[in-house]
């Protein structure tokens, strides 16, 4: 089942993420000392191979205290490692589309998602809801291979240069581990019905075939719907899950006593 990823984990992933390409760039000479001017310009690389300069995100007017919640506080120092990563990913969408990333805009969107997720995870403490080490180990290999890393120990090691211990990982990914519990005890059993998996399947192929009627994307015969059946069931329980605990953090700030002091 696809799981519902609080903003810690987006995080984690991110920094990880960013680890691997570093990594890669410093690689010594092979297949990527042979890339094209294609494939540089599709890694975001101009044709002598230089990559352009990514723009530094406005740290200047962040609080020391983004938000309290329920007396919990959001530092500072916690915001800026969420919103670093979020601001590189959108800069990199920027390139792609021109549009101008609006940094007041993010600022109040991650730290609105981080309340949320505060709360989430202070509603999972008060149900008592707990995490065994195993939980949170299936989530370490996890994250590990989805970053294409070798083993854990890279991944760990990829995350201390970010400033992050194990122990400190540990602690986070124990809280997502109570949180994925808390929506899977909110959502119940979700089994997408056939004809929702038809719709979604129907929708993509149409949307498939209009992109190609325009000259964009290789033509080629799209997958059977069988073939693709258990992704768009993953991505329509995922959908509803991110549904459910939206809705589960709106309901809790509605009692709760949440200040954000962007």
């Amino acid at each position: 089942m696809k799981k519902w990823l609080t903003m810690i984990s987006l995080a984690a992933t991110m920094l990880t993420v960013s680890a691997c390409g570093d990594e890669s760039a410093e690689g010594d000479d092979g297949e990527g000392a042979e890339n094209t001017e294609e494939g540089q310009a599709a890694e975001g690389q101009s044709a002598d191979g230089e990559t352009p300069e990514m723009p530094e995100p406005d740290l200047e007017d962040v609080p020391d205290v983004v938000a309290e919640i329920n007396g919990e506080e959001i530092s500072k120092e916690e915001f800026e490692q969420v919103y670093t990563g979020q601001f590189q990913q959108a800069s990199m969408m920027q390139e792609m589309t021109g549009e101008e990333v609006n940094e007041d805009e993010l600022k109040q969107q991650i730290a609105e998602g981080m309340v949320s997720e505060r709360l989430l995870v202070q509603e999972s403490e008060n149900r008592e809801i707990s995490a065994s080490e195993e939980d949170v180990d299936a989530m370490i290999s996890e994250i590990t291979e989805a970053n294409g890393m070798e083993s854990e120990d890279d991944f760990f090691a990829a995350m201390e240069e970010s400033g992050m211990s194990e122990d400190e990982i540990r602690a986070e990914l124990e809280k997502q581990v109570k949180v994925e519990a808390l929506i899977s005890e909110e959502a119940g059993d979700i089994e997408p019905s056939d004809e929702e998996l038809q719709e979604v399947y129907n929708e993509q192929i149409a949307a498939r075939e209009e992109a190609q009627s325009e000259g964009e994307g290789e033509e080629t015969e799209p997958p059977a719907f069988e073939d693709v059946k258990p992704q768009i069931e993953e991505q329509l329980v995922s959908e509803k899950e991110a549904e459910v605990a939206q809705g589960l953090a709106d309901e809790l700030r509605e009692d709760a006593d949440v200040a954000i002091n962007l």
